[in-house]
């Protein structure tokens, strides 16, 4: 677990230690985790054994899962990313490993927040207008989300195959500057918020003639992200290839 110090990481240590043939057998972190939960602590990835590893997950900072992706592709050992926020050029590198090693790599790992993803593309074709508002708590350091990105571009697709084109921007006149939110493209805009007290929570508002639909997902704890990890860590190996998203894997 790359990130173990984290609040992720070790929600993830914790839990995901509870499911049986799962065993969190390292953390490692530039800071020592409050828990091992029976761990081994290490601070740089380059310091495991491979031999002891058969997946990496990777909940940290982008240059970190940089690193972890270059050392799954050099001992060909899967990899599993939950980390947000990555550039272009991260991305690349990501994408290379996956050349040699399996990479999976998903935006959202809670089941509920896949699940409305999925509800939400196909709600799309059906409403004139849709924007999102995407609330996480106040230590998140990119906006938006990737959990609203992904869910703007499945919705901006299931539109574009259903002929579904967004009226133009109603707004004509904005006082303050970004008021109307981001434009994510196809005219689907995010509203980004960040409070303290929040975990992860998304509302996909769709409007049409006479009537309105909102899907909305809440992870109320760090907790709601520990079955879809495990899914994911079941899924991938050291079989070459990128995965996007565990919405393929749910059935």
């Amino acid at each position: 677990m790359v990130g173990g110090a984290g609040r992720m990481g070790q929600a993830l240590a914790e839990n995901l230690n509870l499911i049986d043939g799962l065993v969190v057998s390292a953390l490692v972190d530039v800071r020592e985790p409050g828990h091992l939960f029976g761990a081994s602590y290490f601070e740089s990835i380059d310091a495991l054994k491979p031999s002891e590893i058969d997946v990496v997950v990777d909940f940290s900072q982008p240059d970190s899962v940089v690193s972890s992706a270059r050392w799954c592709a050099q001992h060909r050992r899967g990899l599993v990313i939950g980390t947000t926020g990555l550039d272009e050029g991260q991305r690349a590198q990501v994408q290379e490993a996956a050349t040699a090693t399996g990479v999976l790599m998903a935006a959202n790992f809670s089941l509920g927040a896949v699940l409305s993803e999925r509800f939400a593309a196909m709600a799309a074709p059906y409403f004139d207008r849709v924007e999102i508002i995407e609330l996480h708590h106040d230590r998140k350091v990119d906006a938006p989300s990737g959990t609203s990105l992904t869910t703007a571009s499945r919705i901006a697709a299931a539109r574009r195959v259903a002929g579904r084109v967004t009226p133009a921007e109603p707004t004509r006149r904005v006082t303050v500057e970004g008021a109307r939110g981001a434009d994510a493209g196809d005219g689907v805009r995010i509203h980004s918020v960040r409070l303290p007290g929040l975990v992860a929570h998304q509302e996909v508002l769709f409007g049409g003639a006479g009537e309105g639909l909102t899907i909305r997902h809440d992870s109320y704890d760090r907790v709601s992200f520990v079955q879809g990890v495990a899914i994911a860590v079941a899924f991938v190996d050291e079989t070459p290839g990128f995965t996007w998203g565990i919405d393929g894997l749910i059935v």
